[in-house]
């Protein structure tokens, strides 16, 4: 399934019914009153946020939505029945906004978390309503007002914890597929992720963090180069960068420092608040060199990126050095959620 992170759909909520008009007509009861009964309400439109999902591709497909109208009311003053409300399920991390005025509406951003979008019309009075010391057999009654009606752009931004970055088969596919229940595709060939794939990496009893495997940049991603930059959003929510280097790389002329930093320079041009999260080196492929020369190597890597955060030296094959990278990222989330303020 092709991942879509970005959908316009509209929706139209149900307009109230009409007032009745009715009068009662009862034996022995010449002068019967107005018993019109008021129209019923018409149902809303609502989003409402789920897990589980991870695009918006089915919005290609159903592009608009109705909620049901209100029921007319009718004699013996019986109010019409209201339309039900409609509820509309989309991934959690959800940004709704108003096509004509890129007004935000609201941003899903947690399972259950729900959203008007659209306003039932209020059910018409029935002409019992009317009636008054001068109008006695009142023939007036109100239609029903109509339902909102509204154009609606939905961005999907995946929330993780943690975010994946680096180039095409550095190994981030393979790397959450061992520290999590995520399977994601793997193959050698570039953008075998289409779409960001989530995990939740269990450290120990009620300890845990999702990550997020975000599809491979290359050059130019900021202006939307390869994959563009509807990938480099969904790095936004994550309150970690883990940047993936191949150290072995197929190409003997490749020079992984080099495309390190052809990165951090598409994070920088696409958002200088990107630029500055947290950002953490993790040497990957470890398992295709001798130790001795993969430690030589990711040394060499780290001093010439002079990168100052922590680096970790792994194998999304084998697993190897995956368990300390996990308790580090544990470690340094915990001491986010628990710092003041």
């Amino acid at each position: 399934m092709k991942f879509v992170d970005e959908a316009r759909i509209k929706v139209q909520a149900g307009n109230g019914g009409r007032g009745s008009t009715s009068f009662r007509r009862e034996k022995f009861v010449p002068f019967g009153g107005p018993d019109g009964g008021d129209g019923g309400h018409g149902g809303s439109v609502w989003l409402r946020a789920a897990e589980g999902i991870n695009t918006l591709a089915d919005f290609r497909i159903e592009r608009t939505f109705r909620a049901q109208h209100g029921a007319p009311g009718s004699g013996n003053g019986c109010t019409g029945r209201g339309g039900e409300d409609l509820f509309v399920t989309v991934p959690v991390g959800t940004i709704v906004r108003e096509s004509d005025t890129q007004e935000t509406l609201g941003d899903l951003t947690r399972a259950g978390q729900e959203l008007l979008v659209a306003q039932g019309g209020k059910g018409g009075w029935g002409n019992t309503r009317f009636k008054s010391s001068t109008n006695r057999t009142p023939r007036q009654f109100g239609p029903g007002l109509p339902g909102e009606k509204r154009a609606l752009e939905l961005e999907l931004k995946v929330i993780a914890d943690v975010g994946l970055l680096g180039l095409p088969n550095a190994g981030k596919s393979t790397l959450i597929r061992a520290v999590s229940a995520a399977r994601p595709k793997v193959a050698d060939y570039p953008f075998t992720t289409l779409y960001p794939n989530l995990g939740v990496v269990y450290v120990g009893e009620h300890r845990s963090f999702v990550m997020a495997d975000i599809p491979g940049l290359i050059e130019g991603a900021a202006e939307g180069a390869g994959l563009g930059i509807r990938f480099l959003k969904h790095l936004q929510r994550t309150r970690l960068l883990l940047h993936l280097v191949d150290i072995a790389p197929l190409d003997p002329h490749a020079d992984p420092v080099k495309d390190a930093r052809a990165i951090i320079a598409e994070l920088k041009k696409f958002s200088p608040d990107l630029a500055t999260k947290p950002r953490w080196l993790v040497l990957n492929k470890r398992d295709l060199l001798p130790t001795a020369e993969a430690e030589a190597r990711a040394k060499e890597i780290a001093r010439r990126l002079r990168h100052k955060g922590p680096t970790f030296l792994v194998s999304g094959v084998t697993g190897e050095g995956t368990k300390a990278l996990n308790e580090a990222v544990m470690q340094f989330l915990e001491a986010q959620r628990n710092a003041p303020g």
